[in-house]
């Protein structure tokens, strides 16, 4: 069996390369009202080996895969038919796929905890914690911290 190059600024990726997506519930911040978002990304190795032991996380669920079945050709991709229509990718989905790859092909016992073609959904999924996709950290001069004026002197 040959392998095909799966992108061809990382030859070291095949289409039978494992790859797990989740089903992840994130926020919008727009006019000071915040909208739910149902948001499909890849998961990396140590993430989901976190998640699999109980982490609060904002995953519903996760599926393993591969490379090729959710980009079978130059196209869009393609996402696994347990993901809800109208579903959104994440930010930057093709380059997110293709780090999480190379994290399976580091650490191969990640693989077993959700085998190909199968789901999970016993995560501790938690929204007490928001992931707000579009927030902006905006740093003022009242946020600095003051120092006494010894903290940098020899005393």
């Amino acid at each position: 069996m040959t392998t095909v190059v799966f992108y061809p600024d990382a030859p070291d990726l095949s289409t039978e390369d494992y790859l797990v997506l989740g089903l992840a519930t994130c926020f919008i911040k727009e006019e000071g009202e915040v909208h739910e978002l149902q948001v499909a990304e890849p998961i990396p190795s140590a993430a989901l080996e976190a998640i699999v032991k109980g982490i609060p996380t904002s995953y519903q669920w996760a599926i393993g895969t591969n490379l090729g079945s959710i980009f079978p050709g130059e196209s869009s991709p393609q996402l696994p038919g347990e993901f809800p229509a109208g579903i959104h990718l994440c930010e930057e989905f093709r380059q997110r796929a293709i780090a999480a790859a190379r994290t399976y092909k580091r650490r191969p016992s990640a693989q077993t905890l959700i085998p190909a073609g199968t789901m999970r959904q016993d995560f501790n999924h938690s929204l007490d914690r928001k992931r707000i996709l579009n927030s902006q950290r905006i740093v003022r001069t009242e946020d600095n911290v003051k120092q006494h004026e010894y903290t940098h002197k020899v005393l």
